[in-house]
């Protein structure tokens, strides 16, 4: 779900839990606000907790290998860059 999208369902959720007076039978407007702001922010509570491992807005790593065969034998090199 993301940040946004959580942050826009608390938003119409609180919206239609204190800002709309209609009143209808079989169906609860306010409810369905209420759900909505209670889904919103499992989402975004969610979402902060698993942004690092998404990888975001940090950069990225790059890792590399080298392989060198010569007459001396061979050498291999690893490499870790972080790119961000």
């Amino acid at each position: 779900m993301g940040v946004v999208f959580s942050l826009i369902m608390v938003a119409a959720g609180a919206i239609m839990r204190f800002a709309v007076t209609v009143t209808s039978t079989g169906f609860n407007i306010r409810t369905v606000g209420v759900i909505l702001m209670i889904v919103g922010g499992v989402g975004f509570v969610v979402s902060l907790a698993f942004w690092s491992s998404w990888g975001g807005f940090g950069g990225s790593s790059r890792h590399g290998r080298t392989t060198v065969s010569g007459p001396q034998g061979t050498t291999t090199t690893s490499t870790e860059e972080h790119v961000g």
